[in-house]
């Protein structure tokens, strides 16, 4: 996805790093959009069925309802590492040096702890629908065809526990880059001009990005 940020790579442990944990979080938002197409073709089996043979898809709104959290949260890490999250960048692409990464490990800090209080109630929300002992492990279950709640509950926390691990990283690299006073830090979204953002979507549409994203 072409974003308004760019992100360096090289040869260093917190690049490394990167470039793996983003391969994770590639696969997590390839699940995200494969269950957006699953639902797509849920909804041509359903309307078929009513429209052709009077009998729609059973468990149609409870199949919607376990697929919400891999839509919702699965590519919520893997935007934040290509800086693709909504964000002032008029008020940050007017700072510069040290000021700026104090400005982003300010932000990413606040966020990283926004993000582990959810981690701990979507995690408590989960551990109270889960239960070995009961059927298919499940104190709860949807109302149409009765799917467990568990394993749709279970994902909000395993998505944010990735993005948890995403912005620590990107706390690492502006904090190095804030010590150091680097110019060209690796490992974290660096905001780009309208120009150099056309170029790199005009490359992304065409089929050749680079691998100095870590690709």
């Amino acid at each position: 996805m072409a974003g308004a940020a760019s992100v360096l790579s090289d040869d260093s442990r917190l690049s490394r790093i990167d470039r793996s944990l983003y391969r994770l979080e590639r696969i997590l938002a390839l699940l995200s959009g494969l269950a957006v197409f699953g639902l797509m073709i849920l909804a041509v089996v359903s309307v078929a069925g009513r429209n052709f043979f009077n009998q729609p898809l059973p468990g149609y709104v409870d199949w919607i309802e376990q697929a919400m959290p891999l839509i919702a949260f699965m590519g919520v890490a893997y935007t934040q590492r290509d800086g693709g999250h909504i964000r002032m960048d008029i008020l940050v692409g007017a700072l510069k040096g040290r000021w700026l990464y104090l400005a982003e490990i300010i932000t990413t800090l606040a966020i990283l702890i926004l993000m582990v209080l959810l981690v701990w109630g979507t995690w408590a929300h989960f551990d109270r629908s889960f239960d070995w002992n009961a059927p298919m492990w499940s104190r709860d279950s949807s109302m149409d065809i009765a799917l467990p709640l568990w394993p749709a509950k279970l994902l909000a926390p395993m998505a944010f526990g990735v993005l948890c691990l995403r912005l620590t990283l990107q706390l690492w690299g502006f904090g190095r880059a804030f010590l150091r006073g680097e110019d060209q830090p690796v490992a974290v979204p660096l905001v780009t001009d309208a120009a150099t953002q056309a170029a790199l979507e005009a490359e992304h549409v065409s089929g050749r990005d680079d691998t100095k994203g870590g690709l």
